[in-house]
């Protein structure tokens, strides 16, 4: 059984920030936002649009034009983005479902914070291979930059936060499977769904340390301290890092481990290693440790893969930037082996393996 993504959208705002804005603002210098943060500009949202289901409506249309998928054929829609939605306690998934006229799909929402993109492929592609089912939407979206203070140094590594959505139609199909053993694409899988597919999805893999789990919070809307007059003029509801310095001393000696193991086991469990790798369609960090990522994987930043420093960092809408950006630039082509590689505060890091077909 071959499972295969035969669709993908994305969807941004129009109106932008720019890095040197960020640095105004925040009082850092433009150099560092630009440079280090790799922040050229990003987009946001308006105050009065551009919600989660907004955002994720319309890169869903795109995705289900791109796969030529009609909603109504639509088994289950998962939304995996921001839990920062147009509601709490609420289901977005319900919404999209609704909005977009998928009548017989049933919705359901995937949480990861920013490690949600290769974590929800790997859960819908579980599904499709176990239930009699056999056309899936996963939907994403985020506006976390709304919960960002920058004038709140502690949090300054989320000043990054940018807005977007994006979608992937994901199909399964009797005939082929998606190992590829010892590294070589079975024969049968040459031209999955008739041709469709974008890509042809194999293995994954995730970890989560969770000594990290309350290293950023927003200190209030939650059961222990529920919004009040007190906590809006405290400022309570935006991002922070209680122990920016703590956490910083701890993170840096796992994340780069995490990041390549995760990468190397969901290779593995693919028939493949990292010779084989083309792309890796990576979160957005700070720029040199987005290089150091590539080049411990034996890949060359410039050409294989994308710095999304006209996005910033788009929660679990990272992966299908990259991929996009990929294809305009001539940097991801058909028969490349790709890795979506992510992390989420948490602290958990994911990866899934796909093989691009165009």
């Amino acid at each position: 059984m071959t499972v295969s993504i035969t669709g993908i959208g994305t969807y941004v705002p129009d109106e932008t920030i720019t890095g040197e804005a960020i640095a105004a603002e925040s009082g850092i210098p433009e150099e560092v936002v630009v440079e280090k943060m790799g922040v050229r500009e990003k987009h946001v949202c308006p105050a009065d649009g551009d919600h989660a289901t907004d955002m994720s409506v319309k890169a869903a249309e795109e995705a289900l034009a791109d796969a030529a998928v009609d909603p109504t054929d639509l088994d289950v829609v998962v939304y995996h983005g921001s839990e920062y939605k147009d509601h709490v306690v609420w289901s977005a998934a319900a919404a999209i479902t609704d909005r977009l006229g998928a009548t017989n799909a049933y919705a359901t929402e995937s949480y990861t914070l920013c490690a949600g993109a290769p974590i929800a492929l790997r859960q819908v592609t579980a599904q499709l291979k176990t239930e009699p089912i056999d056309t899936a939407l996963l939907v994403a979206a985020s506006r976390e930059e709304d919960l960002v203070d920058y004038g709140n140094e502690d949090s300054s590594f989320m000043f990054n936060f940018g807005s977007g959505a994006s979608a992937f139609v994901v199909e399964t199909a009797d005939g082929g499977d998606e190992s590829g053993g010892s590294g070589d694409e079975p024969s049968n899988d040459a031209a999955p769904l008739d041709g469709r597919a974008r890509s042809t999805v194999h293995a994954s893999a995730a970890e989560t340390d969770g000594s990290f789990a309350d290293d950023v919070v927003m200190p209030a809307g939650g059961s222990k301290r529920p919004p009040s007059e007190e906590t809006v003029r405290g400022g309570l509801h935006t991002l922070d890092v209680p122990d920016p310095e703590g956490m910083k001393e701890r993170l840096g000696p796992v994340s780069l481990p995490a990041y390549l193991s995760v990468a190397d086991t969901a290779l593995e469990r693919s028939g493949f290693d990292r010779d084989d790798l083309d792309f890796v369609a990576l979160t957005h960090m700070k720029r040199s440790f987005h290089e150091r990522v590539l080049d411990e994987l034996g890949l060359d930043p410039a050409t294989d893969g994308y710095y999304l420093d006209e996005f910033g960092h788009v929660q679990s809408v990272d992966q299908a930037l990259a991929l996009e950006a990929g294809v305009e630039t001539g940097r991801l082509e058909p028969g490349d082996l790709v890795c979506l590689l992510a992390a989420g505060t948490g602290y958990t890091w994911s990866a899934t393996v796909v093989r691009w077909r165009g």
